[in-house]
């Protein structure tokens, strides 16, 4: 075998054990995730927007009140911190938020929740107690959004921005709630 030929098969070996280490120590990437990552993001003109979170699914528990506790700091998804990023300021049902990116901390109660925009950038949601890693020396807003009760559940959670009415938000839908966060530029 020529001298080319051993250094390819060299490389591709390394490469190899590189993703198999990797998938054993890190992350298994050939394994489903319970809580897949997801972006979502929006576009119109000029403004560009983008959320990353990761998406529980509900599995027949008990959601808000139980699994997420009311009146507590919440991820708001799971695994890694939420981020949202937008390239214009826009304000945030009346307050200013400057473009940028920032972690999105909720606070969920059962008819209002809070809802944080948050300029540190945490590297996971959660510290080795599950205390959520938030600062709030780092609040640049927080707002208060009333719940909307759905007929029908939402089985995995979902972010999403609703420009359909004339009017943009930020939406967080899961089990039988739903909330949407006003954003204007």
């Amino acid at each position: 075998m020529n001298t080319f030929l051993k250094r390819i098969l060299i490389l591709l070996s390394i490469i190899a054990l590189s993703l198999f280490l990797y998938s054993i120590f890190v992350e298994n990437i050939f394994e489903k995730r319970l809580s897949p990552k997801d972006t979502v993001e929006f576009k119109l003109n000029d403004l560009k927007m983008k959320v990353f979170y990761n998406r529980p699914y509900k599995k027949g528990r008990e959601i808000f009140g139980a699994l997420v506790p009311f009146n507590e700091v919440w991820r708001t998804g799971a695994n890694e911190a939420t981020t949202f990023e937008t390239n214009q300021p826009l304000a945030v049902n009346g307050t200013s938020l400057p473009a940028g990116k920032y972690t999105l901390w909720t606070v969920p109660r059962d008819t209002m929740w809070t809802v944080i925009f948050n300029s540190k950038q945490y590297s996971w949601g959660v510290n080795s107690e599950m205390k959520p890693m938030w600062d709030p020396n780092y609040d640049v807003v927080d707002i208060e959004v009333p719940v909307k009760k759905l007929h029908a559940p939402v089985e995995q959670f979902t972010i999403a921005f609703d420009n359909s009415t004339d009017s943009l938000a930020l939406t967080m839908a899961w089990d039988h709630v739903k909330i949407a966060v006003p954003l204007n530029r």
